[in-house]
């Protein structure tokens, strides 16, 4: 069989096989355990959703996640990929993410602590040779790494704030990723695997997170998908070379912020506005971008469909980045730069407005 053809089915299968898995997953812990993730009716915190509902998505991310590292030696017998170092790392770190995001489901953690557990995630992946090295002085590149991982855990956790959310803007995050994996020809990475593993989890999940939702990712899915994604974000956003072979700073910086646009913009808008009405940025509240897109008149599935509609957008961006700009210069940078502001302000401003 041709070696192209080959990759395609195992590829394809995989997906399809993990899609399902994860809904009868998700399906049978819908079913079967209703009460992870529903805490004390008396605690005071601020939640969207009126309703309390079962957070067990992110134990369908977690077990296909491990599926995908078990199944790459079974489908292309290379078991010593399993024992390299930055595998290991990840691995290791989004165990970690996933272990606090469970506990404090089960239990309600402690700030303090899920930042310490979050500081611990960074240091695995950089004592393994995951880290940003886009700059000459490798103190500078731990100290990136360790604001982006901390940064990307609690903005995609803040992000899980409406129905089907974080669920879309991961899964095209996702797919960016592996856009550049194809562009670059990457075709027996074992990153491969365990994208399109996480990817297929969120779909079966997206079923019962789709608003109205019947289950949430919780925290279990939330931190470790924070975890995932970062990860991926420092191999193939801000490490990996255009298809020119070229690794410039600043056109890494505009193709990982655009990738990352949605959370990083939700995050910095509650950060922004909680500080300026002297509230912590830790605490909730219904002051997020998209809630206030829905005090103006959106539906929650529009908010989504909106939001997956700027994903697409950015991705496309990103393709000229990538693919038809050769020669990176001042110009890139100014359109770049106005088009993330213009969505910065346009995601912001409503928060000013109608935040609560």
């Amino acid at each position: 069989m041709d070696g192209k053809l080959y990759l395609i089915l195992i590829y394809s299968s995989y997906f399809i096989s993990t899609v399902i898995l994860s809904f009868l997953i998700n399906g049978l812990f819908l079913k079967f355990a209703t009460t992870l993730g529903i805490r004390n009716a008396n605690e005071t915190v601020i939640r969207w959703s009126p309703q309390a509902k079962p957070s067990l998505g992110g134990i369908s991310f977690y077990i296909i996640f491990l599926l995908s590292i078990a199944s790459y030696p079974i489908f292309f017998e290379q078991s010593k990929v399993l024992f390299s170092k930055p595998l290991l790392g990840i691995l290791a770190a989004c165990t970690l993410a996933f272990l606090m995001g469970l506990s404090d489901d089960a239990y309600n953690t402690k700030p303090l602590l899920k930042l310490i557990i979050q500081i611990c995630c960074g240091l695995i992946l950089i004592s393994t040779g995951t880290y940003i090295s886009i700059f000459s002085n490798i103190y500078i590149n731990y100290g990136l790494t360790l604001f982006w991982v901390i940064g990307l855990m609690n903005s995609i956790n803040m992000l899980d704030n409406m129905d089907g959310i974080t669920t879309l803007v991961s899964i095209t995050i996702i797919m960016s990723a592996l856009f550049i994996l194809y562009l670059n020809h990457d075709d027996y990475s074992i990153h491969i695997l365990l994208l399109l593993g996480v990817l297929a989890a969120l779909l079966g999940f997206l079923f019962f997170n789709w608003h109205p939702s019947k289950m949430f990712m919780g925290d279990t899915g939330s931190q470790f998908l924070g975890l995932f994604l970062a990860a991926m974000g420092i191999v193939y956003f801000w490490n990996t070379p255009d298809v020119h072979g070229q690794l410039i700073q600043s056109k890494q910086f505009f193709v990982t912020i655009l990738t990352f646009a949605i959370p990083i913009i939700d995050t910095t808008s509650v950060t922004i506005n909680r500080l300026l009405k002297g509230k912590s940025p830790f605490v909730g509240g219904k002051d997020h971008t998209t809630h206030s897109l829905f005090f103006m008149g959106l539906t929650e599935k529009r908010i989504a469909i909106l939001y997956v509609g700027i994903c697409l957008v950015s991705m496309f961006f990103n393709f000229l980045i990538i693919k038809c700009i050769d020669n990176w210069g001042y110009l890139h940078i100014a359109l770049f730069s106005i088009y993330f502001l213009l969505l910065f302000w346009f995601l912001y401003a409503p928060t000013r407005k109608h935040g609560r």
